[in-house]
């Protein structure tokens, strides 16, 4: 076939067909999933109708589509959903919420987009009301991570019950799905939900991490008079210093003393008394034999460190492996009843 010769009276379709084969034929990443189903098709089907393309021509569209780059000053995401998700962290929860839910019920939106926000909970529970077909539609357009989540709140049976009925789901048209969506979203509204976000248990536990340990251990004492079940629960979500042995894995000791800074530790070590004092001893154990007889000098020879300095100290390198421990750098053991106590009394 003889190369189609240049010519100026190309379609914007042909053009971009064009412009897409380029960038696949240098081998780069192109996530054509984003643009409008419709737009995807009406792009396969060009590309399927053209044939070959003369240099002249193909270096005149690539000409063009860069000068209409560099001519663009600013661009928008031209829908609601782009435009939440450019704002993302600049909004309120509340605003990014409901705006997402107008622009989903009045067409204007994917409502799939606002679902996936919504809490494991709420879908657990939109997954036990709503009809199984509804549910099974509902999981099959979640996130594989989110929809695992949710199956594991939910009773074997009725996990069962949707993932049969998800094999059904395949053949659903673009309308129906998004009546389904717009459906979910008004449901989702009439569910109610609680004044205060978050299990009080953890909120407590969460206040008492940064607590003073003489306020902290107060507390804990009450609630044992007032509450032992309740006191019991608390005790599982708080992390200090004296649950490090419990809760951190030996093989992650040398990553935490590298992302604590040298004199920090050294504090936290030389100021460890009483209750506090296996986890210098666990901590040095998980270290090269060098490495911690040297650890072991340096803390010997520190000066008398008070009581005030030695807390802080122990709650920055406590703070630290929290952070590495949101951030997936490590794992904490998880605590149970038994041991919910320990360090703590």
């Amino acid at each position: 076939m003889i190369p189609q010769p240049a010519n100026p009276a190309l379609s914007a379709r042909q053009k971009a067909a064009i412009i897409v084969r380029v960038v696949l034929g240098e081998g780069e990443d192109l996530d054509l999933s984003r643009i409008p189903p419709g737009l995807q098709t009406d792009l396969a089907q060009e590309m399927a109708l053209m044939g070959l393309v003369d240099r002249d021509t193909r270096n005149t569209v690539i000409a063009e589509f860069c000068d209409r780059l560099e001519a663009v000053g600013l661009s928008f995401p031209g829908d609601i959903d782009g435009t939440l998700d450019l704002l993302d962290g600049h909004l309120s929860a509340d605003t990014t919420d409901r705006l997402r839910r107008l622009a989903a019920l009045n067409g204007s939106g994917d409502p799939w987009e606002r679902i996936a926000h919504f809490t494991p909970q709420l879908l657990a529970e939109l997954a036990r009301t709503e009809a199984i077909e509804i549910a099974a539609v509902m999981f099959s357009k979640l996130p594989v991570p989110r929809a695992a989540e949710v199956f594991g709140l939910l009773d074997s049976q009725r996990s069962r019950q949707i993932a049969y009925a998800m094999s059904l789901t395949g053949m659903i048209e673009e309308k129906a799905l998004h009546r389904i969506g717009r459906a979910l979203i008004q449901a989702a509204d009439a569910v109610p939900r609680p004044a205060i976000e978050g299990k009080v248990v953890d909120k407590v536990g969460a206040i008492l991490n940064g607590s003073p340990s003489t306020t902290r251990d107060d507390v804990l004492a009450g609630l044992d008079d007032d509450d032992a079940e309740f006191a019991t629960e608390v005790r599982k979500t708080i992390f200090t210093w004296a649950n490090i042995p419990t809760r951190v894995d030996p093989r992650d000791i040398p990553r935490i003393t590298r992302e604590v800074v040298g004199p920090i530790m050294i504090t936290a070590m030389a100021g460890a008394k009483g209750r506090n004092k296996p986890t210098v001893e666990f901590l040095l154990s998980g270290l090269p034999s060098r490495l911690a007889e040297s650890i072991r000098e340096e803390v010997e020879n520190t000066n008398a460190v008070t009581a005030k300095d030695a807390e802080t100290a122990m709650n920055n390198v406590v703070t630290t492996i929290r952070r590495m421990e949101a951030d997936g750098d490590l794992f904490l053991i998880a605590q149970d009843s038994e041991d919910a106590g320990q360090g703590l009394d």
